[in-house]
């Protein structure tokens, strides 16, 4: 057992005893009511179950959730799906993603908003030049399997969000 504390979506949660082989998309789910964060082929090679992890130094990046024991995230900072809204108002990228009708079934949007998110940041801080954007975008995305193949949608709908700001994304 392990006494896990840890910082969701800025929300310090007491600290809970859990198992040690309890994973993290189980914590979320079942100790939190979490189910933004989707369990989908339990070998982390999908990346439905991505979250967001923040990193000390100021950087984040994702993580699947699946496999990874929620006893590895003691102390912590992550977020999940449920974190990006802010007073019932979308984002900017979960608006794209709505009217590109990025997702159909919705079950791998999370692991993709999640990741795209952390490459907006990491643009804000080290912008791309024009011509590298979509190999940017690739980059980042790939490794996300949609089983409805909506990953040109997905692609569109970064682009445009990051298009949309190019002072902030674009060297």
């Amino acid at each position: 057992m392990t006494r896990l504390a840890i910082t969701i979506n800025g929300r310090a949660i007491d600290p809970i005893e859990v198992r040690d082989d309890l994973s993290m998309n189980d914590f979320l789910r079942e100790h939190l009511g979490m189910t933004g964060t989707k369990f989908g082929c339990g070998a982390a090679q999908c990346l439905s179950c991505a979250i967001i992890v923040d990193n000390p130094d100021g950087t984040s990046d994702t993580t699947p959730t699946c496999v990874v024991p929620a006893a590895s995230f003691n102390g912590k900072a992550i977020r999940t799906v449920e974190g990006h809204a802010r007073d019932g108002q979308l984002t900017a990228l979960q608006k794209a993603f709505i009217d590109h009708f990025a997702f159909q079934c919705g079950y791998c949007a999370t692991g993709f908003l999640n990741e795209a998110q952390v490459l907006l940041e990491r643009l804000a801080k080290k912008p791309v030049a024009r011509t590298e954007l979509d190999k940017t975008i690739e980059e980042a995305l790939d490794g996300h399997i949609c089983r409805c193949t909506g990953y040109i949608k997905y692609h569109e709908a970064v682009r445009d969000v990051i298009l949309a700001d190019p002072q902030r994304y674009l060297a």
